[in-house]
């Protein structure tokens, strides 16, 4: 596999999807006592990144980096990094689902969404994917992430299950960050920060069409979806991520060496 190579302010791992799901698969089955973890950036992750020095530290330990939001991809293959494929988040656990269905199976742990959201696509995920165990579901309230009771509550709830895979969903960076914090304690060999894959998996909220996606569209279907929520954000990123792209293909392009299946 590729080294790391070097975008924005942050690394990314120049993989495909096939690679990805072999990666994730292949961690799944140590059981070493390490909770490997993936990010997913997109352009919001990248403009946060220029300022949050937290989520900067979670990327630095993050075992995997995926390219998902496909302007980010656009930039990589503008600046010529290397990345071959956009991985997104939302799609790389359906396709690592379909594919445990081929292997050994997988067990799984779904954290983060609404009330009884979670527990909507543990259904649906047992109907897709037969040889994928939901091992527990858990929709934590706002503000768990402070409160040292609920962390714990959590955290024990996941050691009990044991799952392979433990599926995060509770937005960016609230999601990196608790991983990064508690990657000592998750009782899971590999945690995928996902964002809203939970509530797609669900049925809770529709992807944009296929079209959408491949023409860097999603982001629009999005914002039509939750206008009021994703609105001013995607107003502020639309500033800021041009300007951090004139930056970058300004500055000469850097690499750093590190293959994601031996950390």
């Amino acid at each position: 596999m590729k080294p790391r190579t070097r975008l924005f302010n942050y690394e990314v791992d120049p993989v495909t999807m096939d690679e990805a799901i072999a990666c994730v698969l292949d961690w799944a089955r140590r059981r070493d006592g390490v909770c490997r973890f993936a990010v997913t950036p997109n352009v919001n992750h990248t403009v946060l990144l220029q300022r949050h020095g937290g989520l900067r530290e979670a990327y630095r330990e993050a075992g995997l980096i995926l390219t998902d939001g496909m302007p980010v991809y656009l930039a990589a293959r503008l600046l010529r990094r290397g990345v071959p494929q956009r991985v997104a988040g939302s799609d790389l656990v359906p396709r690592l689902f379909a594919a445990a269905s081929q292997a050994d199976g997988l067990s799984a742990f779904l954290l983060g969404a609404g009330p009884g959201v979670a527990d909507r696509a543990a259904c649906r995920i047992a109907q897709l994917w037969p040889a994928v165990r939901l091992v527990g579901t858990c929709s934590p309230p706002l503000g768990f992430d402070r409160d040292a009771a609920s962390n714990a509550a959590i955290l024990a709830q996941i050691a009990d299950a044991r799952p392979d895979v433990l599926v995060v969903g509770l937005g960016a960076p609230k999601q990196e960050l608790w991983v990064h914090r508690h990657r000592q304690q998750i009782a899971a060999p590999v945690a995928l920060c996902v964002g809203a894959t939970i509530d797609f998996l669900a049925g809770e909220k529709r992807r944009a069409p296929r079209w959408m996606r491949a023409t860097g569209l999603e982001w629009f279907h999005r914002m039509a979806s939750e206008p009021r929520r994703l609105a001013g954000r995607y107003a502020r990123d639309a500033v800021i991520f041009p300007w951090l792209l004139c930056r970058e293909l300004l500055s000469s392009p850097l690499t750093a060496k590190g293959n994601p299946c031996t950390r």
